[in-house]
């Protein structure tokens, strides 16, 4: 019985399991069919790993928002450069030497940089060679292939058409440690504006990064996009930006500033617009870019005349006579004097401060903003300070004080002029502690004739004239005009300020001003126009390392302001013989176009007063 259970159990069909097995097997081998169509049709980094393909992040940087002067000229472009960036892990078997060569740069730098890279990151890319010209760039990349772990990074350098506004432009270079820290945005190779408009506009000129993803063989080639540039982003170019610089204009007065320290500031009395900013000696904006900004930088650095010193927001000097015309609108707003108040004068005889030369005496304000008269100036500021409706002369200080601040004196505009200082008006307090309080208008008689302690910076100066031309009134300083023509961000700087003082007591100063030019005993007689009504005052700045410093402050036309300005030029003495004729061309460029008055031209053009300075001191 159990022999035949057992032969009927070995008797069983079991051929239908045969197409199981069957429809197992091909469903294995479809599965393996499946796969091997996605990995070598639809994916493909099994391929690029059997090709030697790597993918690569590069970097797109966007190109700099260029910059125009007010008249639509060029003032900073772009052109392309190259960094040649390193991933130390991929260097490997080159011919160093051979290298070195291509690059132009001997074995120790090479083995130096190479230490630098390794140091930040053996897999990260970082800058190896910064800013190659495109020429330089044309012969390493036909054998850049032979050199694994090195490839190119497209990049563009800032140039200049007009070698122009070196200080204001300013300049860019590689990004800091420590703005990194600050602004995420920056990694390290990144470059930023480092000074002037570049640094002040940085946020607008930057633009925004993209990322490209590239496939490289074994042989550093670039093969193309990954996926067609699926995973790209685009790089933002930075915005354009138009300043109220006349480009012309701030040429002419660095022609005319060449071998001669100084400045020169010249404004747009009705919008407080800058229209050139000149600070002598200068230099070629060009010599900070690319591979020699560094020689170049430490070469201006090390100069004695010091060109990297933009003199006409970073100079300080007293104002000399220039701010007799202060002194004279306070006290005629304080009614301490009249227009037709008269003083006397002594000439060089004159006590407490003498006058600089003999002149018609007594004389009234009117003649003595032309006489340029210390007495009177000496007489006028003791008025302000001993005003009966002041219990004291130091009450009546903080009333003078009050008002010189508010001309711009003694602290900053804060728009976007780079690196101003304040200057520096004396307040009661820093008188209170070095008199132990026991001090008079004798005590700081200095003041009176812009001496002392009191000291501005050229762009103040012209400020002030400013204020002078519209009577009171005026536009804080600046540059913008607008950003990819959009006017909504020079707004901020179009609040009128006010110097407290009547319109009325303007026309007086305006009107002495005017006789400078046009009275045949003016200083600047020499220099006045038929055409052109054009108002001024001579200044001289007290320099007890040789020759005076010569001031001239000017604005014209009279009856239609359109430029105010002044001009500086150190150790050079009378105002008249150097300051006057400047802002006088000056003028004469920008609201005619041309200089008709060419012998005065190049007498002012070929003077040298670095090599040859005067030693004549006056007003």
């Amino acid at each position: 019985m159990a022999g035949e259970e057992e032969e009927q159990m070995y008797a069983r069909d079991y051929s239908n399991r045969k197409y199981i097995i069957i429809g197992v097997v091909f469903l294995m081998v479809l599965v393996f069919l499946i796969r091997l169509f996605y990995i070598q049709v639809v994916e493909n980094r099994f391929k690029l790993s059997a090709d030697n393909i790597v993918l690569r992040d590069v970097r797109q940087y966007p190109p700099r928002g260029r910059i125009y002067d007010r008249n639509g000229q060029l003032l900073v472009y772009n052109e392309a450069a190259y960094d040649l960036m390193v991933i130390p892990r991929q260097v490997k078997n080159i011919d160093t030497a051979a290298f070195c060569k291509l690059v132009g740069i001997d074995r120790e730098t090479f083995e130096k940089k190479l230490k630098k890279a390794t140091k930040y990151s053996r897999f990260r890319p970082s800058v190896f060679i910064k800013q190659i010209s495109k020429e330089d760039y044309g012969v390493i990349q036909e054998k850049l292939y032979k050199y694994p772990g090195f490839y190119a990074q497209t990049r563009t350098l800032r140039r200049y058409p007009m070698p122009i506004a070196g200080h204001l432009l300013g300049s860019i270079s590689e990004v800091s440690q420590k703005e990194i820290d600050r602004d995420p945005f920056y990694k390290p190779g990144d470059y930023i504006g480092k000074s002037g408009i570049e640094r002040y506009y940085e946020k607008y000129l930057r633009g925004k990064k993209g990322m490209k993803i590239v496939e490289v063989d074994v042989y550093n080639r670039v093969k193309g996009s990954y996926k067609n540039g699926k995973y790209d982003t685009l790089a933002v170019p930075g915005k354009n930006i138009t300043l109220s610089l006349d480009a012309s204009l701030q040429q002419y007065g660095e022609q005319l500033m060449q071998m001669k320290k100084g400045s020169i500031v010249a404004i747009d009395p009705k919008t407080g617009e800058i229209l050139a900013m000149v600070s002598s000696p200068s230099f070629d904006p060009n010599m900070l870019v690319g591979r020699e900004r560094s020689e170049n930088y430490s070469k201006l650095q090390n100069d004695t005349l010091e060109p990297l010193l933009n003199r006409a927001v970073m100079g300080t000097y007293p104002p000399g006579s220039t701010f007799k015309l202060v002194n004279a609108l306070i006290a005629l707003q304080e009614k301490a004097i009249t227009s037709h108040t008269m003083f006397s004068c002594q000439g060089p005889e004159s006590r407490p401060i003498k006058c600089t030369h003999n002149h018609v005496s007594p004389l009234d304000l009117n003649e003595a903003i032309k006489q340029s008269c210390n007495a009177y100036f000496w007489q006028t500021f003791r008025n302000i300070l001993n005003n009966p409706k002041y219990a004291n002369a130091r009450e009546g200080y903080v009333a003078w004080y009050d008002y010189v601040l508010k001309f711009g004196f003694g602290h900053k505009f804060n728009t976007d002029i780079p690196y101003e200082v304040p200057g520096n008006i004396p307040s009661k307090a820093y008188y209170d502690k070095l008199y132990r309080n026991v001090w008079n208008a004798l005590t700081v008689r200095s003041l009176a004739i812009g001496q002392g302690e009191i000291l501005v910076t050229p762009i103040q100066l012209a400020n002030m004239v400013v204020a002078i031309a519209n009577k009171g009134i005026y536009y804080p300083p600046h540059f913008l005009v607008n950003i990819a023509g959009d006017k909504a961000d020079s707004i901020k700087f179009h609040t009128l300020e006010s110097t407290g003082i009547s319109a009325k007591n303007f026309d007086i100063v305006q009107n002495a001003m005017l006789d400078v030019f046009e009275r045949e005993h003016g200083t600047a007689y020499r220099y006045r126009l038929d055409s052109i009504k054009q108002c001024g005052k001579t200044g001289t700045v007290q320099n007890p390392f040789g020759a005076d410093h010569s001031i001239f402050i000017a604005f014209a036309p009279m009856d239609d302001p359109q430029i105010a300005i002044s001009v500086i030029v150190e150790n050079s003495g009378y105002g008249s013989t150097w300051a006057a004729p400047i802002a006088s061309l000056m003028i004469e460029k920008y609201l005619t176009g041309k200089v008709k008055r060419k012998r005065l031209e190049k007498r002012i053009l070929e003077g040298d007063l670095i090599t040859n300075p005067p030693e004549r001191k006056g007003d």
